[in-house]
């Protein structure tokens, strides 16, 4: 199982959230669309070269933010990154995968 972790403004959160669950994340059991959030502040300067969504080149920014989290099976992993990136507003978006184990896997 890989996990989803993905930073977003707050006002795009339930978009890309959606986009996960539509490919295939957020599966535990018998349920579906599950995530866990948490908010906090992004804090990034667009340097040249860039064409920020929130921002002005040089400033540092400091944007609202939510953290959203989302199992995944590994054979819809790809397809779920490609429709949150799709569905994320910003330019270059922040996010990583892991592993997790179950008791399943151990």
């Amino acid at each position: 199982m890989i996990v989803i972790v993905v930073f977003a403004p707050v006002e795009h959160a339930d978009r890309i959230r959606d986009a996960l669950a539509g490919a295939g994340a957020g599966h535990v059991g018998n349920y579906s669309a599950c995530s866990f959030s948490a908010r906090g502040q992004g804090r990034f300067r667009p340097e040249s070269g860039a064409s920020p969504t929130i921002g002005t080149l040089g400033s540092l920014e400091v944007v609202e933010e939510v953290r959203i989290e989302a199992v995944c099976p590994r054979d819809r992993a790809k397809a779920a990154v490609a429709a949150m990136i799709e569905a994320h507003p910003y330019e270059k978006v922040a996010y990583h995968c892991y592993e997790a184990l179950t008791i399943e896997d151990l």
